[in-house]
């Protein structure tokens, strides 16, 4: 089995605040760490009303304080958001506060509406090799040397970076600078298996990486039966509807036969953009998670688990450590 890491979306559940979030990010960074998970990443998300996690690097920080050994980054940072420079700093700072534990995982889509990309960066470009030329500009920030300008902290630490995305435009980035690369397949599997392949046949070998490595974001909804799992698994398909048609809402709590409801198109739709889940009891997991890594030949697989409560958050990574057995804890 190939390892297991944590993407933790920071939602906010419905009668609850971002003040919870943070404290239950932190629940479940510290339990992935004691059950084995590789990493433990956070993404940047604008303007959202259930998600936590805009300031991405400072509730990493937070994150990084409250565990010890699991590595902590970026799932991602929305680098046409920020200046390269601003970035290296914040995660210079990170690893010199968590020295070998940060990941910096880059993607060039807002992570937002329109509006809000706006608000933040007060422009908007459609030069698609801004992003290209961000990415290097800011790795030679860390690599230090000729610049005049310096990224202190940042210059000469060692913080892997990694090539976001959800189509070939990432792919190719990625096998070019030679840095691994992760699919958002949690949530856009449409390219998933084109990218793969066009980034592992095009890698070329750099300073940080010598051969292709793909993570695949991945659903998990584990529960002790499929109904109960199932069940769960609603309140992502309620906030993902909501979001579909422009209207984000905190994490909403289960909803029986929520799917039955909706209009054909609509549960073509999630069937489509859910596709990369696994949602049962443990032995339904283990099977279609096994599926999965066979299908694709992922490297490791990120984990996202968008459950209303928070107990049930953390029985269901449990529950899918405890499928996968001990071989993606000795992966990790």
């Amino acid at each position: 089995m190939v390892p297991l890491s944590v993407l933790d979306l920071a939602p906010i559940p419905e009668g609850s605040t971002a003040a919870d979030s943070f404290r239950q990010s932190a629940e479940l960074a510290r339990h992935a760490e004691r059950l084995g998970y590789r990493r433990f990443w956070m993404a940047e998300h604008h303007s959202m009303p259930g998600i936590a996690s805009a300031a991405t690097a400072v509730a990493l920080a937070y994150v990084g304080s409250q565990t010890s050994t699991i590595r902590i980054g970026a799932g991602g940072i929305m680098l046409p958001n920020h200046a390269p420079l601003t970035i290296a700093e914040q995660f210079g700072t990170l690893e010199s506060l968590y020295p070998g534990r940060v990941d910096l995982g880059l993607g060039r889509a807002p992570g937002t509406d329109q509006a809000a990309a706006y608000a933040l960066r007060r422009g908007l470009t459609s030069d698609e090799n801004q992003f290209p030329r961000d990415v290097v500009e800011l790795m030679e920030y860390f690599r230090g040397g000729e610049n005049k300008v310096r990224a202190v902290p940042g210059e000469g630490l060692s913080v892997p970076v990694w090539i976001l995305g959800s189509s070939l435009f990432g792919a190719q980035l990625a096998a070019m600078l030679g840095l691994p690369y992760a699919f958002a397949s949690h949530f856009a599997p449409g390219q998933m298996m084109e990218a793969i392949d066009l980034y592992r046949h095009r890698f070329q070998p750099s300073e940080q990486l010598d051969k292709p490595y793909v993570m695949l974001g991945f659903n998990c909804f584990a529960a002790d039966t499929d109904e109960e799992a199932e069940l769960l698994a609603t309140s992502q398909q309620q906030a993902f509807v909501a979001l579909r048609t422009g209207n984000p809402i905190k994490l909403p709590p289960p909803k029986p036969g929520f799917a039955d409801d909706l209009p054909l198109q609509a549960r073509a739709m999630l069937r489509q953009v859910l596709s990369s889940s696994a949602v049962g009891s443990p032995a339904t997991v283990r099977d279609q998670v096994a599926a999965f890594v066979a299908r694709t030949g992922a490297d490791e697989l990120i984990v996202t688990s968008q459950i209303y409560d928070p107990a049930a958050r953390l029985k269901s990574y449990t529950l899918l450590m405890d499928a996968v057995g001990q071989d993606a804890r000795r992966a990790a």
